[in-house]
């Protein structure tokens, strides 16, 4: 498989993990915080269901900096420099060969949340390769392995 971890990512969206906007007040930040924290905890999950992972390191940073006036105000401050910047960041560079071929020039690959990437021919051949999760934010950058062969040539 190839997958490379890009360097220089900007890190979570805090907004995104406690699913707030990005007007929203302290007491709105520090509801979804506890929604979230109680959602995420193992004796609330649905029996057969599978939880969602979260991780209370990051939840707790998330609720730290955005409940906090300074500290939220320096995050907005460096996200928009990185959207400005970058754009989005894929977490990884995927290989088409690494994609499963459903059906004809459709391909998917397993998301790390359980989701799903879906990459089309068309897609590609328009030159589009970020492709995103269908159930998270996470992107990745898919194409083709350039393979270079070498030619029989005889002098």
């Amino acid at each position: 498989m190839t997958h490379s971890t890009l360097e220089d990512s900007p890190g979570p969206d805090y907004y995104t993990i406690l699913s707030v906007s990005h007007d929203a007040t302290p007491a709105e930040v520090k509801a979804a915080y506890h929604r979230v924290l109680l959602a995420s905890h193992p004796d609330k999950q649905v029996s057969g269901g599978s939880g969602d992972g979260v991780d209370i390191g990051l939840l707790k940073d998330a609720f730290n900096t955005l409940h906090d006036p300074e500290r939220r105000a320096a995050y907005d401050a460096s996200r928009s420099s990185d959207d400005k910047k970058l754009g989005p960041r894929p977490a990884q560079v995927i290989s088409l060969e690494d994609f499963d071929e459903e059906s004809d020039m459709i391909w998917t690959y397993p998301c790390r949340c359980g989701g799903t990437y879906v990459v089309t021919e068309k897609m590609l051949d328009s030159g589009e390769h970020l492709v995103g999760c269908a159930n998270c934010s996470e992107v990745v950058w898919v194409g083709y392995e350039l393979v270079e062969e070498a030619e029989n040539v005889q002098p």
